[in-house]
């Protein structure tokens, strides 16, 4: 898990998995999405990805096609939701158990008015 995290950190790799989230693309079309980027840099990028275990490679001639693992971020995500779920519980806790302070002055004048209304 760590390892994938680490690779999802850098916002390269973020977009490189965007790109290949739907379907196989090549090396080469993959790093023309980074005109800014040497391509050994993105070979770089998809090697991190792919030890990350966030996708496969699979050759075809003499290209290489990339393409997302789908259970690469499992982990990741149990893990994510997990902490997510444990800081909701104990903000609903809290929330259950807070007494409100006193409401704000528009609500204090609305109810003064509303006594007024009912004396008369």
């Amino acid at each position: 898990m760590d390892e994938s995290l680490r690779a999802v950190a850098d916002p390269t790799r973020r977009a490189i998995l965007r790109l290949v989230r739907d379907g196989e693309l090549p090396a080469g079309e993959i790093a023309m999405h980074f005109p800014s980027i040497s391509r050994p840099a993105v070979s770089q990028h998809l090697r991190v990805l792919t030890d990350a275990g966030l996708v496969d490679v699979r050759p075809q001639g003499n290209r290489r096609l990339y393409r997302w693992r789908r259970e690469g971020l499992r982990d990741a995500a149990a893990f994510v939701d997990e902490l997510w779920s444990d800081r909701l519980a104990r903000l609903k806790a809290a929330a259950e158990r807070e007494e409100w302070p006193e409401r704000g002055r528009a609500a204090r004048a609305h109810e003064r008015s509303s006594k007024k209304e009912r004396r008369r």
